[in-house]
């Protein structure tokens, strides 16, 4: 992953809507965080993190799946998340 910045509040809003969706989730969570290689200690510390929600984008545009149950869940389309992950991933 490169080192780029979450600069937007688009960025952050969904950043949100990911965690918000896994933590509905428990086993999509469990998914995410077996994964991402946290434990319960590592993704409370990492709330908020930077490394967190791009792991999260990472997990989601990977995963069509749990991708559009986020999607849906959340009110926002896979396109304008696709769109925000390739801005912030421009070397794919």
């Amino acid at each position: 992953m490169n080192e780029y910045q979450i600069e937007s509040g688009e960025t952050e809003a969904l950043a949100e809507a990911c965690l918000g969706y896994l933590i509905s989730d428990p086993e999509e969570l469990g998914r995410f965080m077996t994964h991402a290689g946290l434990d319960g200690d590592a993704l409370r510390q990492a709330v908020g993190s930077k490394s967190l929600a791009l792991g999260m984008f990472d997990y989601f545009a990977q995963n069509e799946s749990a991708l559009l149950a986020m999607c849906a869940n959340s009110g926002v389309t896979a396109e304008r998340f696709m769109r925000t992950w390739h801005r912030l991933n421009p070397d794919y």
